[in-house]
């Protein structure tokens, strides 16, 4: 049972909220070709440290001497449990903090989105001598509280309501693996405590178009039914917006666009069958109107049994 465990216990909720000018686009990375098993059901707490000083204004990058260092806390539980053995159904809620080491602009703090997510493995087969397969994710998220969308960077997120599709593909062979998601991100209009705001001409109403968005993710690396080790790089990128005027605050219907690469670990326990502990780190190589922010991470995770069967 201790091994059964152990394997099935590789698919949980991995959450990376990294705040980039910010980038709130329901960060999690529910990227990987891991399925927990039906009436299996997976619960974790997850804690995450996002910071910049330097950032870039459209293109140019810079520092402001009246901000300082952006730093995010975020503060995750989250959740996953089989349906049946090709699908399961995840849920995150992050408490979110923002604060700046200069200046006056004051930090904010409050539950940001919840976000359910679908994720389904139609296909599976032997090719060569690795294995060979196929997932679809569905996700939705919608704001929990009341935050202020319109005071960025301090912002915790954008406050639309948001709906993604992801396809990715897997091969591995023994614990090696290679894999390669796509995903498209479709926001909401959102409403803000002003009647006119100015983007490239002057807009006399409260809503704001925030721009649809997509992403493309590689990562590879090693898994066990102990160990995992992997490096990811994702490319996402606005499908509209407009850049940050030049020694402006930032806006919500920015473009963010961004080049980010990180590592992550994953050690479970043999004397504590169930229990897994995750840790890693990402950093913006290149972007858009964000921030080229460090993030770290790390979090407790544990296994669930729910069905009859021992």
């Amino acid at each position: 049972m201790k091994s059964l465990l152990l394997y099935f216990y590789r698919y949980c909720l991995l959450i990376c909220c990294c705040l980039a000018l910010p980038k709130m686009v329901s960060a999690q990375t529910d990227a990987d070709a891991l399925m927990i098993p039906k009436n299996f059901y997976c619960a974790g707490a997850m804690f995450t440290n996002n910071s910049w000083k330097n950032y870039w204004e459209g293109t140019f990058k810079r520092d402001n001497g009246n901000l300082g260092t952006l730093t995010t806390n975020t503060y995750s539980i989250f959740g996953n449990y089989g349906i049946f053995n090709n699908l399961d159904v995840l849920f995150n809620v992050p408490y979110v903090t923002t604060n700046a080491s200069a200046g006056t602009l004051k930090g904010q703090q409050g539950f940001q989105d919840l976000s359910l997510t679908l994720k389904w493995e139609p296909y599976k087969t032997k090719i060569g001598t690795g294995i060979f397969s196929t997932y679809a994710f569905l996700q939705g998220s919608t704001p929990l509280s009341n935050y202020q969308p319109d005071f960025q960077p301090m912002s915790i997120g954008l406050h639309s309501e948001a709906a993604a599709i992801r396809a990715l593909v897997n091969y591995q062979i023994s614990g090696f693996f290679l894999s390669a998601s796509g995903q498209y991100i479709r926001r909401n209009d959102i409403t803000i405590d002003r009647t006119a705001y100015y983007t490239t001409y002057l807009i006399n109403s409260n809503r704001v178009d925030i721009p649809n968005a997509n992403n493309y993710m590689l990562s590879a690396g090693y898994r066990s039914p102990q160990f995992n080790a992997q490096f990811m790089f994702e490319q996402f990128t606005s499908l509209g917006g407009f850049d940050i005027r030049k020694n402006d605050m930032p806006f919500p219907s920015n473009t963010m666009n961004y080049s980010e690469a990180g590592v992550l670990f994953k050690y479970s326990f043999d004397r504590v069958a169930g229990l897994e502990l995750t840790a890693g780190g990402n950093y913006i190589l290149n972007g858009r109107n964000v921030g080229q922010s460090t993030t770290i991470y790390g979090g407790v995770l544990y296994l669930f049994n729910l069905s009859k069967t021992k």
